[in-house]
């Protein structure tokens, strides 16, 4: 099973994505990682939830190779769907979200850390958004939580990724670590957060994202529009191709 948890003793929840070769999810891992996040935050014994990734990345996005293998608009509207559906999940879960980051973290990935409460990185992490290079846009509004406005339009428009000491001394990781020490380090930070009385640890999280500055869900449902409308144009449908069969892509339009 690419997604698969544990509530430990102390009421910390792990969520491990588990995808080889780069935990790009399909679409039904995206809806199993929006159910099993909802589901552990509606737990009474959950007070915490450590969200994290085995093999050479966190998370490389959606699958393109399944979206391209799926006649029609099928696949893309249900990636579409379940992305929105598991960063959401992200963000409404109902505990703080601590995400251990390591290799790259990219597309759907920097959706998932983007709505994340709390960010732990390896030394090896980075973060981008290539989406523009596969003929889509979104998430955007994550990344615009993670780097300053300015650096998040040059990592679109460039599809430059950002290491995890940058994203460190922007203050949106908390802690870089050796890969090694990185699930310590998470583990280490949750279980601070699960020590707290789970009552307070709850209405604070909901609180937090009653004054937060952005409106996530609408923000990113709104990014998604044109990606569906570069679908019509054709102009994703030969990006994706060209990632899939490993050619050079026709930028002329």
């Amino acid at each position: 099973m690419p997604i698969t948890s544990t509530i430990h003793d102390d009421g910390v929840a792990e969520v491990v994505m588990d995808n080889p070769p780069v935990n790009a999810l399909t679409v039904a891992g995206w809806f199993d990682l929006a159910d099993t996040l909802t589901t552990l935050g509606r737990d009474p014994s959950v007070r915490v939830v450590v969200l994290r990734a085995e093999g050479r990345g966190f998370n490389a996005g959606v699958d393109i190779k399944e979206m391209q293998a799926t006649e029609g608009f099928e696949a893309l509207v249900g990636a579409n769907r379940g992305c929105y559906a598991a960063f959401a999940a992200v963000y409404e879960c109902a505990v703080p979200v601590v995400a251990a980051v390591n290799g790259f973290c990219l597309g759907g990935g920097i959706g998932l850390v983007g709505n994340a409460d709390v960010i732990v990185a390896a030394d090896d992490a980075t973060f981008g958004l290539p989406e523009v290079d596969r003929g889509a846009l979104g998430a955007a509004t994550h990344l615009s939580r993670l780097v300053p406005q300015h650096k998040m339009r040059a990592m679109v428009y460039t599809s430059a990724t950002a290491t995890a000491h940058e994203l460190e001394a922007f203050g949106s990781v908390l802690r870089v670590v050796p890969l090694a020490d990185l699930r310590d380090a998470a583990f280490e930070v949750a279980g601070q957060i699960a020590a707290k009385s789970p009552t307070v640890i709850r209405a604070a999280k909901e609180s937090l994202n009653g004054i937060d500055l952005w409106d996530v869900k609408r923000s990113y449902r709104f990014e998604q529009g044109f990606t569906f409308e570069l679908n019509l144009s054709g102009v994703a449908d030969e990006h994706r191709d060209a990632f899939v069969e490993r050619r050079d892509t026709d930028t002329t339009r």
